[in-house]
């Protein structure tokens, strides 16, 4: 025994001698770390400082991304759908809010494929390979979005915000301002989701009500009916294949 912990200690003292032995020339030279650099230099001529605000106004699109898809796209209808889903299921964290955000980020992706494909063939193409201005770019990019919120906005909530803006009634819809037709698609989809939301609710508020009512017929007043009407709203949800029926349906109220 004693000569094994002789042994081992030895190795580990020729160990620590040839480390330091080769440390030096491992460690001579200093690790190469990359270095980022942002300066300010004079502007030769306009193109500069076109170029200059044109890259400001990409990374500010880029920061209001987020609220652009929300706004613009159909998110807005597909996640009040999916939270009152849970609402009326009686589900309050399940699924988890960033699983069913992320489900309505991904549907949202899938139907507006078709207008993102468009956006991308007409506009952010032709702008990367400089056939095209970027004023020109941002016009072709923005005609497939308006495109888009024009079917599924109402003329009723339209009107109401060209009234609001005292703006002159338009004869086209080229002629309708962006600011007024996005506000107007919000508020559409708002409508559409809730309508769409209350269907959804009334088969399980049935449930709701014939639980609740056996529970108070056989004398079980304490027993709070949503414990027992969970199991069967879901035991249902899942008979029906409910996910794949809402799926279909998002997608079809967009087709």
């Amino acid at each position: 025994m004693i000569m094994n912990k002789s042994k081992k200690i030895f190795n580990i003292f020729i160990l620590l001698f040839l480390f330091f032995l080769i440390a030096d020339k491992v460690f001579a030279a200093p690790p190469v770390l990359p270095k980022l650099t942002v300066g300010i230099e004079e502007a030769r001529n306009p193109r500069d400082v076109a170029l200059t605000l044109e890259i400001l106004f990409i990374f500010t699109i880029l920061s209001l991304a987020p609220g652009i898809i929300m706004m613009m796209t159909a998110f807005t209808r597909i996640v009040i759908v999916l939270l009152m889903l849970e609402r009326a299921l009686s589900l309050q964290q399940m699924p988890p809010r960033q699983v069913t955000v992320s489900i309505a980020l991904f549907l949202t992706f899938y139907i507006m494929a078709p207008t993102f494909s468009e956006i991308n063939r007409t506009a952010l193409q032709p702008y990367m390979n400089g056939q095209m201005a970027f004023g020109v770019a941002f016009d072709n990019a923005i005609k497939p979005m308006r495109k888009f919120m024009f079917k599924y906005t109402r003329d009723k909530d339209l009107a109401l915000f060209l009234d609001l803006a005292k703006a002159e009634r338009p004869r086209t819809q080229e002629d309708v301002p962006t600011h007024i037709l996005i506000p107007a698609f919000v508020l559409s989809e708002l409508k559409t989701s809730f309508l769409i939301g209350l269907l959804l609710f009334i088969p399980f508020i049935v449930i709701d009500m014939v639980v609740a009512s056996t529970l108070m017929s056989m004398g079980m007043i304490m027993l709070p009916p949503v414990m027992i009407s969970v199991p069967f709203k879901i035991l249902i949800f899942v008979m029906v294949d409910g996910w794949h029926l809402i799926t279909y349906q998002l997608i079809l109220s967009f087709s």
